[in-house]
């Protein structure tokens, strides 16, 4: 007979599976204007783990990402990491001021009429999906907090292991 708390470690595992799968869905694709000159589609970087961040040059939070996100792409992009940060500036000329103070040594795409962080289902600034290799959207993060750094990383490093 299983002892009860080696069935609820079972029940618990379960249960963790379960909401994994759950939230395993397509990350809607976007086609939009980037920092290279060119459009940048989510679809084209299927095969690859992908960190997309929405941000704004008003959200505080969103210039202390930055560096983080340098970092990740930096440290991981050869293992198949992609960082694409979405901004939803109206005004083009903030974001470029934001980014002249704040660099960027990862993709910007700019999406001034808010389409896609609908799409996503965006309710803070800012939010990080994390979408897999195969497309699909396995972790949402909001908001932005350097204690959180570490949690970020290892859900970085876990899709890219697979």
């Amino acid at each position: 007979m299983l002892s009860p708390k080696y069935l609820r470690t079972l029940l618990c595992l379960f249960l963790l599976s379960l909401s994994a799968a759950a939230l395993a869905q397509k990350a809607p694709d976007f086609n939009l204007p980037s920092n290279n000159g060119h459009n940048i589609k989510l679809s084209d970087f299927k095969g690859q783990v992908v960190y997309v961040d929405f941000w704004a040059s008003w959200c505080k939070p969103c210039r202390k990402s930055f560096p983080f996100m340098n970092s990740l792409q930096k440290k991981y992009g050869k293992q198949g990491l992609k960082v694409i940060a979405v901004n939803l500036d109206s005004d083009k000329d903030s974001a470029k001021t934001f980014l002249q103070k704040n660099i960027a040594k990862f993709t910007v795409a700019y999406d001034a009429d808010g389409e896609t962080p609908e799409q996503f289902g965006l309710t803070v600034m800012p939010t990080t999906y994390l979408v897999d290799r195969q497309g699909n959207l396995v972790n949402v993060h909001k908001g932005f907090k350097k204690s959180q750094t570490d949690v970020i990383e290892k859900r970085v490093m876990k899709y890219l292991a697979r």
